[in-house]
């Protein structure tokens, strides 16, 4: 195997437009812009050895490159609501010229993750042969047992009939929390079917992430969370990345 073949990239896709958080990517959170925080957590990990960034906003494209971040320019085409992250990543790979058959796939909007998230998804997709690693929360009191619909005059339609009422009672489930995925080079190539999460493989792993140690952004609340968690944590030195 060529080195160049062997070499873990991570792409950190991150697109303009946001309905929830206007410049959501560039938003700045405990004093960096938020990418930055996804940036610093990969460069920071020991099993990646190339970063990139995919975007078609120029001011993530510049929060990127101030880190000293190769950039991808993402075609109109992939920079929509409906655009898919494995299109995406794709087109990232192929625009890098990378033969990595390793890909770290990280979310620009996530600025809070474990230290140690990266490289144990990366460590669990060696050890195991797996397509693809992915991390889980649990859903806690969010329990799919618990859910409901309501018709038009809210009249209560439950879906389940487990007489569950205890949360202490109810079976673990768990919801990808946006942490990292990891995916084999192949798995990524390698056309299955229309499912937006074909990509990942027939041979899917998880890991767990501690409660409350992921955070997604989606819209302002998230943020002053994503506040109040960073400022318990050491700040990420930047140093190394801008060097």
């Amino acid at each position: 195997m060529d080195e160049k073949d062997s070499e873990i990239l991570a792409v950190i896709i991150g697109r303009s437009g946001s309905k929830g958080v206007a410049s959501k990517n560039t938003r700045l959170v405990a004093g960096l812009p938020m990418i930055t925080h996804t940036i610093v957590d990969a460069q920071q990990a020991r099993h990646i050895d190339r970063v990139i960034v995919s975007t078609d906003g120029p001011d993530i494209a510049s929060a990127a490159r101030d880190m000293g971040i190769e950039v991808i320019t993402r075609p109109a085409d992939l920079a929509t609501d409906v655009a898919t992250v494995a299109d995406t990543v794709r087109h990232a790979l192929q625009a890098s010229g990378q033969m990595s058959q390793i890909i770290v796939i990280l979310y620009a909007n996530v600025p809070v993750r474990p230290d140690d998230l990266i490289d144990r998804a990366v460590h669990t997709l060696i050890n195991s042969g797996a397509d693809s690693v992915q991390s889980y929360s649990d859903v806690g009191k969010h329990h799919p047992w618990w859910m409901v619909q309501l018709d038009s005059e809210g009249r209560v339609q439950v879906e389940s009939t487990k007489p569950i009422d205890r949360r202490q009672d109810l079976p673990p489930r768990f919801l990808p929390d946006g942490g990292v995925i990891v995916v084999t080079r192949h798995s990524l190539m390698t056309p299955k079917n229309d499912h937006p999460h074909a990509f990942l493989g027939n041979d899917r792993r998880g890991i767990i992430s501690p409660p409350s140690s992921v955070l997604d952004v989606d819209n302002e609340i998230d943020l002053a969370v994503a506040e109040a968690l960073l400022a318990r944590k050491p700040h990420k030195d930047t140093t190394e990345a801008l060097s």
